[in-house]
């Protein structure tokens, strides 16, 4: 189960506790789990046929939305089925490269979708500020251009990680106090100095995650002060209570993700359970809520999911 290197052993396979201090409730947390990511798989995956099957939603807005369910089927798949396996059969048993691919497609897929909402924000704006050139600015060459600028940057910011894990010796304990592989959590159990990897993971966290807020914020803003100069009160309304329930699901996928990653570094203080449901919400809450939020609520593709449930 060990390598030898120059510092002596280095472990090569972990446990993984899933919730620590709540084994006993393990069974019990596994019905919102296993619940939230069959409702994720259903919801997302008729989202993305949907879109895919309809020309008529072959516009940037769906587009950038089917981007979005995939970026969360995949972000679910990467960590409940390996959550229930550790409430269902304590299963928990990983090999140190899972580990750190888990780590990798974890980490590059959510800020892949960190991108994909600063984006769809981007197209609303466009859409309500700059009606009659919404076509001509968003094309389907621009899409594809930024979709591959958002992948390139989510994999470029999170590649290096996989080199700041390789280097370190696992040599303290091979129990990991998680429900799926984390960088800090992977990292915290090396008997190597570390301060590279905390001090890159706050590089990526300030470099990707609080920059898409701060530029989902502004379009929001400006969103809304072109919104408050049209003369209808109806517009008005539609555009509150759209952004409203937009930045509701925005505030469930950073606040706990953010507020993970600090008190990771910095909150030695929180108990380990509270970190691990934390770490959990922005991966099941979000991704379930979104094809309700952005598609169900959509006028054009509850048509379509009423018209192709009716003729099912």
């Amino acid at each position: 189960m060990t390598t030898l290197n120059h510092t002596g052993f280095s472990h090569t396979v972990f446990h993984l506790l899933g919730i620590p201090g709540l084994e006993d409730q393990h069974m019990w947390i596994s019905i919102p789990f296993f619940t939230s990511y069959m409702i994720t798989l259903l919801g997302n995956s008729l989202l993305i046929f949907v879109i895919l099957t309809k020309r008529s939603l072959h516009e940037p807005m769906y587009l950038f939305l089917c981007m979005l369910a995939g970026a969360d089927v995949v972000l679910c798949t990467c960590t409940v089925p390996q959550a229930l396996a550790i409430f269902w059969f304590d299963a928990g048993e990983i090999s140190l490269d899972r580990c750190i691919t888990q780590v990798f497609f974890i980490t590059s897929t959510f800020i892949f979708e960190s991108g994909i909402l600063v984006v769809m924000a981007f197209d609303r704006y466009i859409a309500i500020c700059y009606p009659l050139r919404y076509t001509t600015i968003l094309t389907h060459t621009l899409i594809g251009r930024i979709s591959m600028i958002i992948l390139l940057r989510s994999y470029g910011t999170v590649f290096p990680i996989i080199f700041l894990l390789k280097r370190l010796t696992f040599c303290k304990s091979n129990i990991l106090p998680n429900t799926a592989c984390k960088h800090i959590v992977l990292a915290h159990v090396s008997c190597d100095d570390i301060r590279v990897n905390i001090w890159y993971g706050i590089f990526v966290l300030i470099s990707t995650l609080v920059l898409d807020i701060v530029l989902i914020f502004i379009s929001y803003v400006l969103i809304l002060c072109a919104v408050f100069h049209m003369p209808s009160q109806e517009a008005h309304q539609k555009a509150l209570n759209t952004c409203g329930s937009h930045i509701c699901v925005i505030i469930l996928f950073f606040g706990p993700a953010i507020f993970s990653v600090l008190t990771q570094r910095f909150g030695h203080r929180i108990s380990p359970h509270i970190h691990v449901l934390l770490a959990n919400i922005y991966i099941l809450v979000p991704p379930m809520l979104n094809p309700i939020i952005y598609g169900i609520m959509t006028k054009q593709i509850r048509g379509q999911v009423v018209h192709l449930l009716c003729t099912k």
